[in-house]
């Protein structure tokens, strides 16, 4: 399932087959005293593998671990390259891409990159390519590094999960805080840099999310899919 594994030939055989690509988008960015810097990718990687579980001819580009992420700056180890870079990254890798692959899928673990790739897919979508952006959401959920985001990582890497520091941070509604988070970043609102509430957690529910976030991920997928096979008709 891994595209940088395959040798050119390899790839070209299997994007003539009809396999698609999924790149995994994630950030380097703070996720409170408790989850590592990688946690948007991690669940970004995770619900590609997913996806290459349940479906044939899907390969998984190498993670990309940067993108918009200035909301939090001011915490040490977050790498942002803001929200230009990310769609103009975006935007080439597209193009390039579809020089292979007559389908492209982004897969985007971190909310900031929303507005660029969005940015990003209208503008190859424009130029024909057939190309689309998946973005795990949860209903009612805390907004970062709370109680679904921690249960994840308890799920998919709890040895790296500082369970002992978690404490809960900003608990008001996100629109309620949004106005000063959007002109003041994220440590204006949490100090600790969490939104939410992560001593809730637990690998159980982590485990169940991810199987729904993957579920909704591969319907996704089913669904272009079938409009893509009916328009060949």
């Amino acid at each position: 399932m891994w595209l940088a594994e395959l040798t050119w030939p390899e790839v070209a055989e299997r994007a003539a087959g009809g396999a698609l690509l999924a790149v995994p988008m994630g950030s380097t960015e703070q996720h409170g005293p408790h989850l590592p810097l990688s946690t948007d990718a991690d669940i970004a990687m995770a619900l590609c593998e997913r996806l290459a579980a349940e479906l044939p001819d899907v390969l998984i580009a190498p993670l990309v671990p940067y993108g918009s992420s200035g909301e939090h700056a001011g915490f040490a180890g977050t790498l942002s390259i803001g929200q230009d870079a990310t769609e103009h990254l975006a935007l080439e890798l597209g193009r390039s891409a579809a020089e292979t692959f007559s389908r492209l899928l982004f897969v985007s673990g971190h909310g900031g990159n929303a507005e660029p790739l969005g940015r990003a897919v209208a503008r190859l979508q424009a130029e024909s390519r057939d190309v689309v952006l998946f973005q795990p959401d949860w209903e009612n959920g805390d907004a970062h590094a709370g109680r679904e985001e921690t249960a994840m990582l308890l799920a998919l890497r709890p040895a790296i999960v500082r369970v002992e520091l978690s404490a809960p941070g900003e608990r008001r509604p996100l629109a309620e805080i949004m106005p000063r988070l959007r002109a003041e970043g994220v440590r204006a609102v949490s100090p600790s840099g969490v939104l939410g509430d992560p001593t809730k957690a637990t690998a159980v529910a982590g485990a169940q999310l991810l199987n729904e976030l993957g579920g909704a991920l591969v319907r996704y997928v089913e669904a272009w899919l079938g409009r893509y096979a009916g328009a060949r008709r």
